[in-house]
């Protein structure tokens, strides 16, 4: 199994800059596609960013594409989201996730293994 541990959440004002990183445990880690859900109070799961198992692709969300990154390190067990220029409406529990299968159309019930997840507020 896979265990995911995310950090580097906050409160942050509007314009600023959040990275959010996920450490996962044991060797399997290059084994699985990984990428960020959020959850916004009141609403449901939504996928932000996905990257392939080597990071050779990487897909992001309209709604925060050109603002935030994905990128991970096999070597260390890591997978990070960058975001920048973050506004009010990125709110939400980011939550790192793996699976077998990845993209942004991989609905939440698809994927294996879930972190804890970490709050991100936005202030404006």
């Amino acid at each position: 199994q896979v265990q995911l541990v995310e950090s580097g959440g906050g409160v942050v004002q509007a314009g600023g800059s959040l990275r959010l990183s996920c450490a996962a445990s044991g060797r399997t880690f290059s084994s699985y596609h990984m990428g960020w859900f959020r959850q916004a109070p009141g609403k449901e799961r939504e996928a932000v960013a996905a990257i392939s198992l080597t990071g050779t692709s990487t897909d992001i969300a309209d709604s925060v594409k050109g603002r935030f990154a994905i990128s991970r390190d096999n070597a260390k067990n890591t997978v990070i989201l960058q975001m920048n220029s973050l506004k009010p409406e990125d709110t939400a529990v980011y939550f790192c996730a793996a699976g077998l299968t990845w993209g942004l159309t991989t609905p939440p019930g698809r994927v294996a293994y879930w972190g804890q997840g970490t709050q991100v507020t936005i202030s404006s």
